[in-house]
């Protein structure tokens, strides 16, 4: 038996139709005797009811942010990535009060993402300059500077509200990194040729206009000898496949017209951040070589928005709208021992987690 949240195409549209209901049986109500309304009436009210519980159940696998579906026809959409990040950040410009709280949520964000802090830890750095590029508000950096004991800590982003957030959540842990505003449109960071040893750049390299200029940049910062580790968006997901080809697309009915990067880009930091990149393996790779760097990939991190969507991959397959390369992703994927999905051996979330050293190293 199929259960009623799969009849139930979307939130929104089971609320349409309850108020298309609702408004049918009032007429009908209307032309009653008054002998009969009050039994129509609690047959009213049971009805009504029984759609909103429907509709309940419904939302739970709808789209969790508001999307107008409209970004690539409105004149105002932000076209500048420094204005748009510094309006909006990871934490939502939350201010701490404690340390055990700013702890608290670095864990829960981490907790999101089950794996992704195995992949890019921000532990094992002692004794080392480690630069966090695109680091926010400070998650990283605090994670840095509470689990690692680095020599130089230094953090970098376009946003200056978010570096001053930064500053004073490292303040509250009693600690410091050298903090570089990179204003949009520059690649130059003000740093000594090879004088870096690790490079951590967790969800940013994907919002940069000119990915293979940044990694030529790290490159000449990182020392022969040193390592970074990026976290970009990864294009064999559920979140691709599922939520935005099935999701978005289909059920909803958004974004079905532009390409599936254009719809994936609009669903994940923000439906009007500027531009975002999604990208398999072997287009990361060449990126790097392109820079003078060997890439590994490494893994990647599932999002529990994802794992929460999984039980809908088969009612995607019946639909045959499907694109068929979101087909045989969906129809391949091989369940572990945990119920977490892989795709030809990787578990297959957004965050594609990569490790470059490089090349002559």
């Amino acid at each position: 038996m199929i259960p009623d949240f799969l009849r139930a195409r979307s939130y929104a549209n089971a609320i349409e139709a309850l108020s298309a209901r609702i408004a049918a049986l009032e007429g009908r109500l209307a032309a009653l005797d008054a002998s009969n309304k009050a039994t129509a009436l609690a047959a009213l009210e049971e009805r009504v009811a029984a759609a909103e519980a429907r509709s309940r159940r419904a939302a739970v696998y709808d789209i969790p942010v508001s999307l107008r579906g409209d970004f690539y026809e409105r004149d105002d959409r932000p076209r500048d990535m420094q204005e748009y990040w510094s309006r909006h950040n990871v934490t939502n410009h939350r201010e701490f009060t404690s340390i055990a709280e700013s702890l608290d949520y670095l864990q829960y964000r981490n907790m999101q993402y089950p794996g992704y802090i195995d992949l890019l830890p921000v532990s094992g750095c002692d004794g080392k300059t480690v630069l966090d590029y695109g680091c926010g508000p400070g998650n990283d950096l605090v994670g840095f500077s509470h689990w690692s004991h680095p020599k130089r800590l230094i953090g970098a982003d376009v946003s200056v509200p978010s570096l001053e957030q930064a500053k004073a959540r490292l303040l509250l842990h009693g600690a410091s990194a050298e903090l570089i505003h990179m204003p949009y449109g520059s690649y130059s960071l003000p740093l000594e040729n090879e004088s870096v040893d690790y490079i951590h750049c967790s969800g940013v390299l994907m919002l940069v206009e000119d990915p293979p200029k940044m990694l030529r940049e790290f490159r000449r910062v990182l020392r022969r000898n040193g390592e970074a580790r990026i976290m970009v968006y990864n294009h064999d997901s559920l979140w691709l496949h599922l939520y935005v080809a099935y999701i978005v697309r289909l059920e909803r009915g958004l974004y079905a017209e532009r390409t599936m990067c254009e719809s994936f880009a609009r669903t994940t930091d923000g439906e009007y951040c500027p531009f975002v990149h999604v990208w398999r393996p072997a287009e990361v790779g060449s990126m790097a070589a392109e820079a003078g760097f060997a890439a590994e990939f490494i893994g990647a991190a599932l999002s529990l928005w994802e794992l929460h969507l999984l039980p809908l991959r088969f009612k995607a397959l019946l639909d045959p709208r499907l694109p068929g390369e979101s087909r045989d992703f969906l129809l391949g994927l091989v369940l572990d021992e945990h119920g977490y999905p892989r795709h030809r051996g990787a578990y297959a979330g957004i965050d594609a987690c990569y490790r470059l050293r490089p090349s002559e190293a």
